[in-house]
C-alpha cells in the first residue's frame, strides 16, 4: 500500500453508512481528525474520537459550516441502485448530482484541498438508468470544479453490514417465496460483478487524500474475480448449506413484469431490470495505482467461508 500522511482534518459526507463507518475507522487509525456528516449521525457505529455533524446534502445551508477548516472531503452519500428509492427515481438526481454540487460549492468556499468522490462503474450522464445518469452528472460536476479531485468507480462492494448478500436472499423471497426454485432474469448470467471487499477498498480511498499522483484521476476498481448473479446466488446459498435451483426467467418477461410492478409500489422497477443486463466490471482494474495486486484481494468465496 502506498505511503500516506497523517494529521489531516477530514470530512466524510455520508460517513454513517456502510462504507463510511469502515472509512472513518481507517482514517482514525491513520491519525486523521475525522468528522462524519449525515442526516442523522447520532446512532452510527463510529469509532471513538469521530466528530459528527447533522445536515442534509440537498440543503446547502444545513451543511456549509461543516466544511470550515477541513483539509479534505470524501463524498459517500448514495442511494442503492438495487431498489427504487423512496420518493421515486428522481431522488437519484437530487441526492447524487444535487448533493454533490452542494458539497463542491461548500468545499470551494472553505478552501478544501482534496475532494474524493465515490461514484460507480458505468456512471455516465447518458446511461440507461436514473442511478447511473445521476452518478455521471455528479462526476462531471466534480471534474468541472476548481478542487484537487479524485473519483472512484467501484464494482459491487461487499462486507459485514453491506447489502450484497441480503439482496440475493430478498430476491428469492419476492420472486419465489416458499419454493425450491429461484427464477432469475436470463438465468442470472447477464449481470456480471467484480466484487471488492470494503476493508480493501477503504485504504485506497484514504490513500487518495494525499499524493499528487492521484489528483484528476478516475479509478475503476474491483476485486480479484468476475462473478455472475447466478454464481453469487449459488455461493450465498452454499455458504448456508442450502441448495437452490436457478430457473431462467426470460429477459423480455422480466422487463415487462418489473416495469409493471414498479409502477404499483414493488421495490424494483425498469431501472433494476436494466441493472440485471450490465457487466459491472472495470475495463482495467486500477487497484494497482495504490500498490495493490488484484490477485491478492479477498474473493467473495473466501468472505463466505467457502475457500
Amino acid at each position: 500500500m502506498a505511503c500516506y500522511y497523517s494529521d489531516m482534518n477530514v470530512l466524510v459526507v455520508g460517513g454513517s453508512g456502510f462504507v463510511g463507518t469502515y472509512l472513518s475507522s481507517e482514517l482514525v487509525e491513520r491519525d486523521h481528525d475525522v468528522t462524519v456528516l449525515s442526516r442523522d449521525p447520532g446512532d452510527a457505529d463510529l469509532p471513538a474520537g469521530v466528530d459528527t455533524y447533522a445536515g442534509d446534502v440537498t440543503d446547502y445551508d444545513s451543511i456549509e459550516d461543516a466544511f470550515e477548516g477541513k483539509d479534505a472531503v470524501v463524498y459517500l452519500v448514495a442511494l442503492s441502485p438495487l431498489f427504487k428509492p423512496d420518493g421515486g427515481n428522481e431522488m437519484h438526481d437530487r441526492i447524487h448530482r444535487g448533493g454533490t454540487e452542494n458539497c463542491l460549492r461548500a468545499a470551494e468556499a472553505h478552501g478544501v484541498d482534496r475532494y474524493v468522490q465515490m461514484s460507480a462503474l458505468s456512471a455516465d450522464p447518458d446511461a440507461a438508468t436514473h442511478y447511473l445518469r445521476a452518478k455521471g452528472r455528479a462526476d462531471a460536476a466534480v471534474r468541472a470544479s476548481d478542487l484537487d479531485w479524485v473519483i472512484f468507480q467501484p464494482s459491487i462492494v461487499f462486507g459485514e453490514g453491506g447489502e450484497f448478500v441480503s439482496f440475493t436472499k430478498r430476491l428469492k423471497k419476492w420472486f419465489a417465496p416458499g419454493l425450491p426454485v429461484y427464477p432469475l432474469p436470463g438465468g442470472g448470467k447477464h449481470a456480471l460483478f467484480q466484487p471488492i471487499h470494503v476493508e480493501e477498498l477503504v485504504p485506497m480511498l484514504a490513500d487518495a487524500l494525499s499524493g499528487e499522483e492521484h489528483v484528476g484521476q478516475t479509478y475503476e476498481v474491483g476485486g480479484p474475480e468476475e462473478l455472475s448473479l447466478r454464481a453469487v446466488t449459488n455461493l450465498v446459498y452454499e455458504s448456508e448449506d442450502r441448495s437452490v435451483t436457478v430457473v431462467p426467467l426470460p429477459m423480455g418477461l422480466a422487463k415487462v413484469g418489473l416495469t409493471v410492478l414498479g409502477g404499483i409500489g414493488f421495490p424494483m422497477g425498469k431501472d433494476q431490470y436494466q441493472g440485471l443486463r450490465f457487466e459491472n466490471v472495470p475495463a482495467d482494474n486500477d487497484v494497482a495505482a495504490f500498490g495493490v495486486d488484484p490477485n491478492e484481494l479477498t474473493t467473495f468465496q473466501a468472505y463466505l467461508g467457502l475457500a
